[in-house]
């Protein structure tokens, strides 16, 4: 590799300028740290996503100094006020949200990110692909397709197939799940202020309102799906909603992990976001991980003890990893599905405390189980 003159030394390099690395961008800045991010895009970067920011993920931006609730303007969100859950096989149960949510475009989102890093003296490398890393106790040299980095500390945000993780070896994971998903936008004025998840034998189907004039769906299964239109014929109720509705753009699909790396730090490189291990989408909680991520992973920076990002990691992972595991056995098992979303329906208050332990707001305890989900083994 030819030779070619390093940039000014800083703290952090990261790599990838999605959600996981602007974040954790911002929190280092807010550190005094000195951070420079790079990307192989450029702006605007989209990807396939719920697009809803749930109570405990605005709470993390909070924490950033980010507030989409008043900061962005009025078209740009839209109020969430709980989940909805709709079984297929006519039960419907809901739990409302004690503090504020929003829907908001993936784009949006990055958007908003983006200006706040620069705001920060984040210096921002568009269109670098890192080819080649060295690596010593002191210092990381980052070589991409056109400059060469020193940097104190590296930090891979490059999503689950990063390479910032092979050159490290942190690619040591166990994988717990892996689905697929479909997004679309509608032009349609929300019919609900409400998150709702319409279940079936065929996966989900998530709808979010992210503007007084356009909703997301994303779709997750086992299996490919081909179309929104062909997704659309295992959720009848929702296509009936959508029956008049025009697709807003291409339909854009990823695949969704449940992921759980054995480390995520090595000497001087971290990660972060689906580059650190993931969840499952059903959670709805992939953003609000990585914002708590970020803030971790720049206090550890800032202490010079990137031990206690590993250990903060694993904390954080640990009830959203526990939920998805419960969800995911909904999906595998109808009948337990059915009959979970039936008490969901007769007992809300049941419904509500879970989503409350979902995301963060009341603590995870041992309880008993309800008695109607208890196995039934008699014929």
């Amino acid at each position: 590799m030819q030779s070619r003159a390093f940039k000014t030394q800083m703290d952090v390099f990261i790599v990838g300028a999605g959600p996981a690395g602007l974040a954790c961008a911002i929190a280092c800045a807010l550190k005094g740290l000195s951070v420079h991010v790079a990307d192989a895009m450029e702006p605007p970067i989209d990807k396939a996503c719920g697009e809803g920011l749930l109570p405990d993920a605005l709470q993390a931006l909070a924490a950033l100094g980010l507030d989409p609730i008043h900061d962005l303007k009025s078209n740009e969100t839209h109020p969430l006020h709980g989940i909805r859950f709709f079984g297929d096989h006519g039960a419907v149960a809901e739990a409302p949200f004690i503090r504020p949510a929003r829907g908001i475009r993936r784009t949006i989102l990055h958007q908003f990110l983006l200006d706040r890093a620069i705001s920060l003296g984040v210096r921002l490398h568009w269109k670098h692909s890192v080819q080649q890393l060295e690596s010593t106790p002191q210092r990381v040299l980052v070589h991409t397709n056109r400059q060469t980095f020193r940097t104190r500390y590296l930090v891979g945000a490059d999503g689950p197939r990063s390479r910032v993780a092979n050159w490290a070896g942190l690619t040591r994971a166990v994988l717990r799940s892996r689905r697929i998903g479909l997004r679309q936008h509608y032009a349609i004025s929300p019919w609900s202020n409400f998150v709702e998840v319409y279940w079936s034998n065929h996966g989900q189907a998530y709808v979010t309102p992210v503007s007084s004039t356009q909703v997301c769906v994303a779709f997750v299964a086992n299996e490919k799906i081909s179309t929104p239109a062909e997704a659309l014929t295992n959720f009848p109720a929702l296509a009936r909603h959508l029956a008049q509705a025009q697709p807003i753009g291409s339909a854009r699909g990823s695949i969704t992990l449940g992921r759980t790396l054995h480390r995520v730090t090595s000497g001087n490189i971290a990660l972060i976001g689906d580059a650190s291990g993931s969840v499952d989408a059903i959670t709805g909680e992939g953003l609000a991980l990585t914002f708590r991520q970020a803030a971790a992973l720049a206090s550890a920076l800032h202490a010079n003890n990137l031990a206690a990002y590993q250990q903060a990691h694993r904390r954080i992972q640990r009830l959203p990893t526990i939920m998805s595991r419960a969800l995911l056995l909904m999906d595998r098992h109808p009948s337990l599905r059915n009959r979970t979303i039936a008490l969901f329906e007769r007992h809300p208050s049941l419904f509500r405390h879970l989503l409350q332990i979902h995301i963060g707001n009341s603590p995870l305890r041992h309880t008993q189980p309800h008695p109607s989900l208890e196995p039934n083994y008699t014929r």
